[in-house]
Order: structure tokens, then C-alpha cells, then sequence
């Protein structure tokens, strides 16, 4: 064993676990605290991982004990344990299965609940049913409210272990095509997830970059659950590549698999709609319109695409939806609304998680270099926002006009290779659009149309294509090794792992640049950095170069 003061591990008050990279344990450090820490940053040098409850319920959720992670941070830990870490780690992962929902023998669902303060507020909540012939601490619940109750007593900060198991399902007789082969990290995260053959898993997140195949993880837990499935996804686009992975990947007939979008209503064993669909009503006094869907088969599995972007709706949707396999698959669990409490309890804990960088080591998906542009203004655009309102000095800087002349330039230096231009403001894409004589597509793009340019980038008849935030999701273009983003959407830092994901999809050349346009000194600078931030802590280095020199960069 090392001694003391050679350990990777550095552990604060708060909760933070820091581990030295160059530490020859490392690989091993790293591999252990991850399942019951978040990811924060993995820049060079030092990793930094939170202890956070939904860490650590997460841990609890997958069968650790607190002795267990507690000898990780003790035997690894390059001083002593803060006091108050060890009591998170034991109060936090002794809350799961403090309360549980059961079966009786009758078959009717129970909340036994072993925490006598928290007995008490179940008493005053309308969801369940204290039966005066019961012992204290068990409670009856519907099906319909199983979900409710779950959200509520996660809001009081205790996770629920729900034993209540799940309906049959429709049978589904379908199996994967001999040509389908997944690689070793895409069976071991379907396995997570299945894991005890659906009785104890059948329920949860899978977080992968993109990339990385979550679509064919997807597709492997169909088959392996065999049961009909209600595929929910964020757009047409994303609908049509999941059919057509459907179609590659498994052995199945044309009558098995049906659309469910505004131009398809098809409702078979494997349904594949958009979440805009379900969430579709003509007015907001008025009932959604399409959300029968959930009800009109026996589903035995949902998959929910992109799962950190649920709309409210398909939350309250899926609080009702409880006895049924549920499998969320994303990039990032980060929600900038914070409500990735509800992912937890709603679809279930995060049951696999692998980092960008992994992957790219590993040559899975491509190597990425990032790199932002500072632009000047010009005088008349600095006298502009001196009266414009925050929200309009964003506008202004973003659609900066002086950025047309070095997409232009960037065009012709990556001539001969695939490039995806990205925007958020209309104006500014089409003019740039016309500016290069290139397609544009954005969300008033007919899909047949937006199908056919995406067709014709993959086949190499279009090298450049001009995009609004509809391609930030699910566009399947493996062969884009070059992203320039015009603007975004403020400091979302979905949008920014989502548009770098646009290229990361692996390639001959297993290599990506991905430009960001900034007009210095302005607001859109500071939402950059907020931005750019969130790859930076997955390990990413950004080369910022002014607009005159950005020649000068080199992979």
C-alpha cells in the first residue's frame, strides 16, 4: 500500500471527493467513488465528484451499503474522513428502504413506512389510506396514486424503494438481427438496468455521451424484456431514426412498429411518438389531447429518449404510469429547471454512467477540440446596446454580423469536410444560409425536406449544412467533423453538450472541431463561459483565439 500522503484522494467538509489523475491508482480510484458520486468536473490533474442524496440514494438504489462507500473514501483518502461526511454517507443511504411500497397478499399495493416522524405527515396526506385495523406505519395507495406519493415524500427528502413490481405487459416476440453486436459498455449498461431480470431493475437512467449508441441499448432492452413498447422521443427526426435502428437491429415485421407524431397516428407492439404529440392541446383550458397513448396498449416497457428534457406533462403522465418498465436514456442528466429529483423518482436511479472521455480514450466516439472565436463589435453595435435591455444586448451581440465573414472564411479552410452550422436567431441563419449557398433547416423545414438534406450530408451531396436548435437533439450525421455555433440559448449547458455531440459520432478520421462565434466584451461572452464551462469540467480544453488569428489554432 502507498503511504498517507501518496493516496489520490482529497475529501472536504462539503462533500467534494478531488482525485489526483496522475496517480497510478487512479483508473481503479476513479472506477469505484463514481457509482455513488456526481460527476462535476474531470479536467487534467484533479477529478472532482460530489457526494450528493440523490448520489448517494443512487448508491443505495444499486445495492451498495454506506460501509461499503465509506471504505472506498477511508482506504483511498489522502487524510481523514470530515465528520460530517461520514454522517451524509450513513443518514442519506439509510433513508432508502426506510420506506417501501409492497404488495400484500391480496395483491393490494402498501407503503410500509419504518420512520415514525415521517408515519406522522403520511397522515395528512390525501394520497393514502391509513387503515385503523393496520399497525402504524402501513399505508394502502392506489395504483394511479403510486407515483404522487413517491414524488411527495422526495420532496421531504426521503427516496421511496419501490417493491411493488410491475404489470405483464403485452408479449412482444421479437429478437435482435445476427448483425447486431453491442459493444462491451452498452451490454453491461442494458444488464444495469435489467438487472435480477426486471423484478428489482426494470426501472431507471442510463447516461451515455452522444454518440455512444444509447438508441441500440434501447433496442437491446426491448428484446431482452420482450414486452410491447411506447418509445418517446423529442422529434419527428428522432422518431424516424429511431424506426429505422429498429428495423436494422431487430428482426421484426412491418405490422410490429408504428409512428405516432402530427403526420402518423399508428399505435402497434413497438410505438415510437414524439413528446410534443403527447403534450399537444388546443388551448390551455383544455385536456391534452393525445395522452390516451399511454393507455391505449398493455405497454410493458417506455423508453423515454432524452430523458432529461421531460415536459411537466409527461412527468404527471408518468406518476400514473408506475407498473410499467421504465428506461431513461440521456447525455446529461442536467436539467437547468433542478428537476432532476423527478427523473429519480419518476423513471428511476441512475443505473449506469460513463464519461466522454472514456469513451474517446477507448476510440468510441471522436477526439474533440474546442475552440471559441472572439469577435470585435462594431461602434455602431456598442452604441445599440447602451439602450437595448439585457435580453436584447444578447441579440444583438449574437447575431453579430462581423461573424458572417469568418463562417465564410471557416468554410473554405475545412473545404472538403463536413460542416454543421448552428444557430439560434432565424435572421442570422438565413442570412448566413444565403450568404454560402447552402441548405438551411429549422423548425419551419417540412420534415420530407429536413429528411432529405439529412440524407443527402450523410451521402456527401451536401457538405455544408445551415441548422437551427432542431438539430440540437437526434440528428443522425456521423460524418459531420466540424460544428460552428453562430449563437445559443443563453448559458444552457444541455445545448452546449448536445451541439458538440452533433460530431462526435465516431469517423475515419476520429477527430472534431467544434467552433463557438463570440462577440467580445459582450453579454454573450459571459454566457459562453457559463456554456463552455460544462465541457470544460468533462474534460474538454477550449483554445480561445481572437477572429484574426484563428487560423493560427492546430489540432
Amino acid at each position: 500500500m502507498s503511504s498517507q500522503m501518496e493516496l489520490p484522494l482529497l475529501i472536504d467538509q462539503q462533500g467534494r471527493v478531488r482525485i489526483k489523475t496522475e496517480h497510478p491508482q487512479f483508473p481503479q480510484v476513479r472506477a469505484q467513488v463514481e457509482p455513488f458520486s456526481e460527476r462535476v468536473k474531470s479536467p487534467s490533474g484533479i477529478h472532482t465528484y460530489q457526494l450528493t442524496p440523490i448520489s448517494l440514494w443512487n448508491a443505495a438504489a444499486n445495492g451498495l451499503q454506506p460501509a461499503e462507500v465509506l471504505e472506498v473514501l477511508h482506504r483511498y483518502s489522502n487524510g481523514a474522513i470530515p465528520l460530517e461526511v461520514e454522517e451524509k454517507v450513513r443518514q442519506e443511504m439509510g433513508r432508502y428502504g426506510q420506506i417501501q411500497i409492497q404488495r400484500n397478499s391480496s395483491g393490494e399495493l402498501i407503503l410500509a413506512c419504518h420512520h415514525a416522524k415521517v408515519a406522522q405527515k403520511l397522515h395528512a396526506c390525501e394520497w393514502v389510506e391509513a387503515r385503523t385495523s393496520e399497525k402504524e406505519g402501513i399505508f394502502y395507495l392506489s395504483q394511479s396514486n403510486r407515483g404522487r406519493v413517491k414524488q411527495q415524500l422526495l420532496q421531504w427528502g426521503w427516496p421511496v424503494h419501490d417493491c411493488g413490481g410491475y404489470e405483464g405487459g403485452e408479449k412482444l416476440r421479437v429478437r435482435l438481427a445476427p448483425t447486431t453486436v453491442l459493444r462491451d459498455y452498452q451490454r453491461e449498461a442494458m444488464e444495469r438496468f435489467y438487472v435480477d431480470g426486471g423484478a428489482g431493475g426494470g426501472n431507471g437512467v442510463l447516461v451515455l455521451p452522444c454518440g455512444a449508441g444509447k438508441t441500440i441499448i434501447g433496442v437491446a432492452a426491448i428484446e431482452r424484456i420482450g414486452k410491447a413498447t411506447l418509445v418517446l422521443t423529442t422529434n419527428r427526426t428522432s422518431v424516424q431514426q429511431w424506426i429505422r435502428e429498429l428495423q436494422e437491429k431487430l428482426e421484426l415485421s412491418e405490422d410490429q412498429i408504428g409512428e405516432y407524431t402530427g403526420e402518423r397516428k399508428e399505435v402497434k407492439p413497438i410505438t415510437v411518438a414524439t413528446y410534443h404529440i403527447l403534450t399537444y392541446r388546443r388551448s390551455a383550458q383544455q385536456e391534452f389531447a393525445h395522452m390516451n397513448l399511454f393507455q391505449q396498449r398493455d405497454w410493458g416497457l417506455i423508453i423515454y429518449d432524452e430523458v432529461h428534457l421531460l415536459p411537466a406533462p409527461i412527468f404527471r403522465a408518468t406518476a400514473e404510469l408506475q407498473a410499467t418498465r421504465r428506461l431513461g436514456l440521456t447525455a446529461t442528466l442536467v436539467r437547468e429547471d433542478g428537476r432532476e429529483q423527478e427523473v429519480f423518482s419518476l423513471i428511476g436511479p441512475k443505473r449506469y454512467d460513463l464519461s466522454w472521455k472514456e469513451l474517446e480514450h477507448a476510440g468510441w466516439i471522436a477526439k474533440a477540440h474546442c475552440v471559441e472565436i472572439r469577435l470585435p463589435l462594431s461602434r455602431y453595435l456598442r452604441k445599440q446596446m447602451v439602450k437595448a435591455s439585457k435580453r436584447e444586448q444578447m441579440r444583438l451581440a449574437a447575431e453579430n454580423e462581423a461573424k458572417d465573414v469568418v463562417v465564410q472564411q471557416m468554410v473554405e479552410h475545412h473545404q472538403g469536410e463536413r460542416i454543421l452550422i448552428i444557430g439560434q436567431y432565424l435572421q442570422q441563419l438565413e442570412r448566413v444560409a444565403h450568404r454560402l449557398d447552402v441548405p438551411l433547416v429549422t423548425g419551419k423545414t417540412p420534415n420530407s425536406r429536413r429528411e432529405q438534406l439529412y440524407q443527402q450530408f450523410r451521402r456527401g451531396d451536401i457538405e455544408v449544412l445551415v441548422v437551427s436548435k432542431v438539430a440540437n437533439f437526434a440528428v443522425d450525421l456521423p460524418d459531420a467533423s466540424v460544428a460552428i455555433q453562430l449563437s445559443g440559448t443563453f448559458g444552457s449547458r444541455q445545448e452546449e453538450a448536445q451541439r458538440l455531440g452533433r460530431i462526435l459520432r465516431p469517423k475515419k478520421k476520429n477527430e472534431a472541431i467544434f467552433y463557438s462565434l463570440v462577440s467580445q466584451g459582450s453579454v454573450e461572452q459571459k454566457h459562453a463561459f457559463h456554456r463552455q464551462l460544462f465541457l470544460v469540467q468533462q474534460g474538454y480544453t477550449y483554445h480561445t483565439i481572437d477572429a484574426d488569428h484563428w487560423r493560427d489554432w492546430r489540432r
